[in-house]
């Protein structure tokens, strides 16, 4: 049932998500169709892009399971979706009704993939991708999407593979427009620097109107647009005038979609119930991860019925409509409204945009997927995450993207049962299962200065730390209550954590500080010590003289702070 307890807020966010998912929604629907060599390609593409980003975005939120959640298309979906159309439009020779027909049938099949996801229940699966596969996949994705945007930015059109499109670059480079580099440069500034001026107003929708803006103002002719977008109301593929349905082996067609429809609906899976945890860290809510599949689901089948463009949660726009008040499934239905309404009536004034520009608006979305903390401490992390990370990175680019992530989980479960049975024969641990006990206190707990007694909480933690009890450990990490003022955490049965979980106990760690409180740590195994102090958490984050060999002596060194009336 939609709650209307915030009406206010909704409305606003939805239409300030709406003004950010404008842009992108054009650009990731003539990304979508950068195969096609048809001259109304990128007119096409920007209107399928809208339909999604309209349809997806209203039925997501009507029938999902997170709060305030804003769908539609992102970059791992547009991916898959342009190999699918440019392929498409290879092998009918230049067909534009083969290329939708294509298009619509996947994104159908990806929306009953994940309403079948939903009901049997997989969404609490989602949770057990390891951090380095998810490093991995999103850096690819950003790679490919960047690769993809340098044609455009130099004012050239080009498909194929990663591998054609690096042989593809000196050329490119050579031949390049310089108005339409300028135009995509300026945008990309655009988008950087206005944030330093103001967050009020979102930079993308800023550097779309100021670079159209010049590009009409300066006469820059050359320079590609996206063109005429059709106007109305979106009509069924099936009574789409560009689609022609006679003569069509429909057994054939249907059997080629299934699969990228499969991988859309794994892709859009992931991504969706990733942007589902992050917004309910910042609003302190639990979305409902089988009920939000199965909104998505519908959202892509009606989506992919009307010739639009398959999404999946988005991150960045969910996050804009949390700030700027959505807190209930009315913001991403007013967020779709909004988007109607652009499409019904100013169709007319997107025609005019450069292609550079969108190219530009894309490339920092790639840039903003990109995982430069996770490469930037391959060198500091185990050596097995590093292998998956990378191993992950250069399948998702070059080979395909569920290939990648199929394969970095099979290598990570291997080797995390590897490092495991170390663990247990060194006799680090007996423990099979992990505990994040609160209740039950310990046996060397006695001496706690009164004083301070109602102002310390202890956060017990048994067992390893790793990506298969990140989300129960960051569950109850966030119990901690507002009021604690020292927060003791209790490491002396934690005898093994990953890249995941390290993250996640400096997230921990950074959320507790936020909020003023002292931590301390206290009986840090081997392991767990070597990559906290790897990764300078310690003692950058915890200073030294807050970790402890044993509970006796940080209860004397809190004798000694209240003595010395330090805390």
């Amino acid at each position: 049932m939609i709650k209307t307890n915030n009406i206010k807020g909704d409305i606003f966010g939805g239409i300030t998500a709406g003004i950010v998912a404008l842009p992108l929604a054009l650009a990731f629907g003539i990304q979508a169709f950068s195969g096609v060599s048809d001259p109304e390609a990128a007119s096409l593409g920007a209107y399928v892009g809208l339909v999604g980003a309209t349809l997806l975005g209203f039925f997501a939120a009507m029938c999902g399971g997170s709060h305030s959640q804003i769908s539609g298309p992102t970059g791992p979906m547009t991916v898959v979706t342009a190999t699918l159309v440019s392929g498409a439009w290879a092998s009918s020779n230049g067909s534009i009704s083969s290329v939708l027909i294509s298009m619509a049938l996947a994104a159908i099949f990806c929306g009953l993939f994940q309403i079948l996801f939903g009901v049997i229940k997989i969404g609490k699966y989602i949770r057990y991708i390891p951090y380095p596969v998810l490093s991995g996949f999103m850096s690819g994705i950003g790679v490919i999407i960047i690769l993809q945007q340098l044609y455009p930015l130099f004012g050239q059109s080009a498909g194929g593979s990663m591998i054609d499109l690096l042989a593809g670059l000196p050329d490119a480079v050579a031949h390049l427009s310089p108005t339409a580099l300028l135009l995509g440069i300026g945008t990309i500034a655009i988008i950087y620097l206005f944030p330093l001026i103001t967050k009020k107003v979102p930079a993308t929708l800023v550097a779309l109107i100021v670079m159209t803006l010049v590009s009409l103002l300066c006469n820059m002719d050359g320079v590609p647009i996206i063109g005429e977008i059709p106007a109305g109301l979106p009509m069924p593929f099936f009574a789409n005038s560009r689609v022609d349905l006679a003569g069509l082996d429909w057994g054939a067609i249907i059997t080629a979609a299934i699969i990228p429809g499969l991988t859309l609906a794994g892709l859009g899976s992931i991504d969706t119930l990733l942007t589902s945890v992050v917004a309910d860290n910042i609003t302190k809510t639990k979305h409902n991860s089988n009920r939000e599949l199965i909104g998505q689901g519908i959202g892509n089948a009606i989506a992919g019925l009307f010739c639009g463009l398959p999404g999946a949660g988005a991150t960045m726009r969910t996050v804009v409509n949390v700030k700027s008040g959505g807190r209930t499934q009315l913001s991403g239905m007013v967020h779709a409204l909004f988007l109607l309404a652009i499409m019904l009536g100013l169709g007319s004034l997107v025609k005019y945009v450069p292609l550079s520009v969108l190219a530009g608006i894309l490339v920092t979305v790639g840039f903003g997927i990109i995982d430069f903390k996770g490469f930037k401490d391959l060198l500091k992390i185990p050596r097995a995450d590093a292998v998956v990370l990378l191993a992950v990175f250069f399948i998702t680019v070059f080979v395909d993207l569920l290939t990648a992530v199929g394969i970095g989980m099979v290598i990570a479960c291997v080797l995390f049962m590897k490092r495991a049975s170390d663990l247990v024969e060194g006799g680090y641990s007996s423990q099979e299962m992990t505990n994040f006990d609160k209740e039950s206190p310990w046996a060397d707990e006695g001496g706690m200065p009164d004083t301070v007694a109602h102002s310390i909480y202890i956060q017990r933690l048994n067992g390893p730390i790793f990506f298969g009890t990140i989300n129960k450990f960051k569950e109850v990490m966030g119990t901690i209550p507002e009021s604690a003022r020292i927060v003791i955490i209790r490491m002396r049965l934690v005898s093994f954590m990953d890249q995941s979980g390290l993250y996640a106990m400096e997230e921990a760690i950074k959320d507790i500080q936020s909020r003023g409180a002292q931590v301390i740590m206290t009986i840090i195994q081997p392991q767990p010590m070597y990559m906290l102090r790897k990764m300078k958490v310690i003692p950058e984050l915890v200073p030294e003289d807050h970790t402890f060999t044993t509970f006796e002596d940080c209860t004397a060194y809190l004798r000694s702070a209240l003595d010395n009336k330090s805390i």
